[in-house]
């Protein structure tokens, strides 16, 4: 009996802890510009993604009948809450490259130090950003990655541009494919 109860003690299985990953580097594009990112663990369920890359902007004059595109410059820092990764890993789904669902708090800064675009003739504004946001992150094989996303926050303009008003409702709305380093 105290052998058979030694063995029991001992043939446990351990329940894997589901966590996010110590870090993830890639690129990701979608209809609204190109990033690299980095996301570092903060705690199992927290995650902290740091992104850099060019936001896709529409320019458009009504009195010289011209419009355009053109690339701007943003810096983002946004803490992640992965909620499901244990429901995942129960049910047998990867959770590999952070695979889940998240709420974040994306805070992104557009700078005008320069632009990319159809127009040299274009004034840009600088803005500061902070959005809640619900999003997912799934897998493609080995490397590719999608994640989509939605938030509405606060926008802020830099003063000198506006004289009544320098703050706005912003959305984020984003639907990427990616590659996972």
């Amino acid at each position: 009996m105290f052998c058979s109860i030694i063995f029991h003690g001992f043939s446990q299985d351990k329940k894997q802890t589901a966590s996010v990953e110590k870090s993830v580097y890639g690129i990701q594009t979608g209809f609204a510009g190109v990033w690299g990112h980095g996301e570092f663990r903060l705690s199992n369920k927290f995650a902290l993604r740091t992104e850099i890359g060019l936001d896709l902007g529409i320019w458009e004059n009504n009195y010289k009948n011209e419009s355009g595109i053109f690339f701007i410059p943003v810096i983002t820092l946004e803490p992640r809450f992965y909620y499901n990764l244990n429901k995942r890993l129960n049910k047998g789904k990867r959770i590999d490259g952070n695979s889940g669902n998240f709420i974040a708090l994306k805070t992104s800064y557009n700078s005008d130090l320069f632009f990319i675009g159809t127009s040299k003739d274009i004034y840009l504004e600088t803005d500061f950003m902070i959005i809640p946001t619900w999003g997912i992150r799934r897998n493609i094989g080995k490397h590719f990655n999608y994640e989509a996303g939605f938030g509405v926050g606060y926008i802020h303009y830099r003063e000198e541009y506006y004289s009544d008003n320098n703050s706005d409702v912003a959305v984020n709305l984003h639907a990427r494919i990616g590659y996972k380093f």
